[in-house]
């Protein structure tokens, strides 16, 4: 079999420790997971040394980034099993350094397009997952395995290895229909047939991750999903990702920052105090496309929701004591029962739900790599998407094409375009450079400088490479005869 390797990745270092030319076709995935939130050339950095004596085909930083360690015609060593590395992908992808052992988003989504891009090269018509340890090597059953299969490991740490269905099940719709799947989030219906614990242990990341970025105290909102949802049993949860009872209209509907599209809702029979009696009527509740907007629609709700001019529920953004920030939000109006504050607070000691929340030391710091906006940025590539959100999620509006942009605001790595037409991703060097972040432009990069960022994995590979290059104005064969001679 003629073996080829991923156009999407983005950085090659190549691990001595492999072993040339695997005995067996390509029919198989092993994911993994690398402890810390590194990049693609940190995993280079692990892997370099032969005395590691490991590796793997490729890894997912901590951005998205894709970078290759072992060539696909190669055997990788690393899911201690030589029988499994000779016939299976391997992929190392960057996660936090404690249980569950999240991934983030960016990385998530990735790891469905390398995932998808694999099995197209490679002739793999559909990934199955059945989480049965005696169905290795029958690929016509299952064709993804797991490190724990093979060593007293907990690789790919519980956060992936409880995600691997939905990651076949992505992967699958985009391979029956020829066309990139769309990676909305995680849908409630998973949670339907799961114990309770594992419930917890699937969507509590979530909420650390919305705490990272709203403020709002993981371990209270996940206990108010415990309450409101019934483990994201309830109907609204099943049938529209409505993991927290929101309606279409809100009391202290004065907020921004709403997750939710305005127009998507669920209709459903519900209780009513009319002021003597409760009374039958049918309400519009908010539809949401994945539990992960459900959750930040209600953080949203909690930061930005007023009577009159003043906050609902002043005081709770940052606030790390967990019985303080239930008071704040029973004393808001948010519940009416006199035992919420209890309810609450024994949901979060009943499962331990503080080990959800983020420290002030773990808490993640702001990026101030960026120059003072606005500022320029040159696209590269011709293909660049803009979204709607700053977020791999966020719905693609259109592509940039290559040319030299305005950016006016930047969130998480994102930078808004000042023609409003969305907002595009910025820490890839591959897609674009940052004009007033660097002493020199693109335009007076020697041969030398060119080269070395090629060795890099800047940018990119084989023919691709030659268009991105010809792209910036570079003379391609200049600078690869560079890289060539570095290379002897």
């Amino acid at each position: 079999m003629a073996y080829t390797n991923s156009p999407l990745v983005s950085y090659t270092r190549i691990s001595p420790n492999r072993t040339i030319n695997r005995n067996h076709d390509i029919d198989t995935i092993t994911i993994h997971c690398v402890v810390g939130q590194c990049s693609v050339e940190t995993l280079g950095n692990i892997f370099a040394p032969e005395s590691r004596q490991a590796s793997c085909n490729y890894g997912i930083g901590a951005d998205g980034r894709i970078g290759m360690y072992c060539e696909e015609k190669d055997r990788s060593w690393c899911s201690s099993n030589a029988a499994n590395d000779h016939r299976a992908v391997t992929i190392e992808v960057a996660s936090d350094t404690k249980h569950p052992y999240a991934v983030n988003d960016k990385a998530y989504a990735a790891l469905i397009d390398l995932c998808t891009d694999i099995c197209k090269r490679n002739g793999i018509k559909k990934l199955l997952w059945k989480a049965d340890k005696s169905l290795i090597g029958q690929v016509d059953k299952q064709n993804m395995t797991v490190h724990r299969w093979f060593a007293n490991k907990s690789c790919p740490g519980d956060y992936l290895n409880n995600r691997l269905s939905e990651i076949a099940e992505l992967v699958n719709k985009r391979l029956s229909s020829g066309e990139k799947a769309d990676t909305k989030g995680l849908q409630a219906s998973v949670f339907k047939d799961m114990a309770e614990t594992d419930v917890i242990k699937k969507v509590g990341p979530l909420f650390t991750a919305d705490q990272k970025t709203s403020g709002v105290l993981a371990s209270v909102s996940l206990a108010q999903f415990i309450l409101e949802s019934g483990y994201g049993k309830s109907e609204l949860a099943q049938n529209a990702n409505n993991v927290f009872g929101m309606k279409k209209s809100l009391s202290g509907n004065t907020w921004s920052g709403s997750s939710w599209d305005g127009k998507s809702v669920y209709a459903k029979e519900t209780k009513e105090w009319d002021g003597s009696k409760y009374i039958t009527i049918t309400a519009d509740f908010r539809k949401y496309d994945c539990v992960e907007k459900s959750i930040a629609d209600h953080s949203a709700y909690l930061l930005g929701a007023k009577n009159g001019s003043k906050l609902r529920y002043d005081g709770l953004k940052n606030c790390t004591n967990y019985r303080k920030a239930v008071q704040i939000i029973k004393d808001g109006g948010y519940a009416t029962s006199p035992t919420y504050v209890e309810n609450i607070c024994g949901i979060i000691e009943k499962w331990k739900l503080t080990q959800f929340d983020v420290t002030a030391t773990e808490d993640k710091k702001e990026n101030t790599s960026f120059p003072a906006t606005p500022f320029l940025v040159r696209v590269i590539i011709n293909n660049l998407n803009y979204r709607l959100e700053p977020s791999m999620n966020g719905k693609v509006k259109g592509q940039t094409g290559i040319g030299t942009f305005t950016i006016t605001e930047v969130k998480n790595g994102w930078g808004r375009l000042k023609s409003g037409a969305g907002w595009i991703y910025l820490e890839n060097p591959e897609y674009c450079t940052i004009g007033n972040s660097n002493a020199k432009t693109s335009s007076t990069k020697t041969v030398d400088e060119l080269a070395k960022e090629v060795i890099k994995g800047l940018w990119g590979n084989g023919a691709d490479r030659k268009a991105k290059l010809t792209a910036a104005g570079y003379d391609y064969s200049k600078v690869q005869k560079r890289v060539n001679e570095l290379l002897k």
